[in-house]
């Protein structure tokens, strides 16, 4: 008998999601492209944060 593992891993929802609403977000608030583009890599770098530092290792 053979137990098969389910290992379909939703990391990268965190990874978009922190990308997605630092563009958002830099671009309500300065309205520019430039902006939006360096609140994508902060947004991106907090949902790396939040994934390894606060949800790590949690069953879901």
């Amino acid at each position: 008998m053979m137990i098969k593992e389910d290992n379909n891993s939703l990391d990268w929802v965190y990874y978009i999601l922190g990308l997605f609403f630092g563009i958002l977000t830099a671009a309500i608030i300065t309205g520019s492209f430039g902006w939006s583009i360096l609140g994508g890599i902060i947004g991106f770098i907090f949902g790396a944060i939040f994934l390894n530092g606060i949800v790590k290792g949690r069953q879901y």
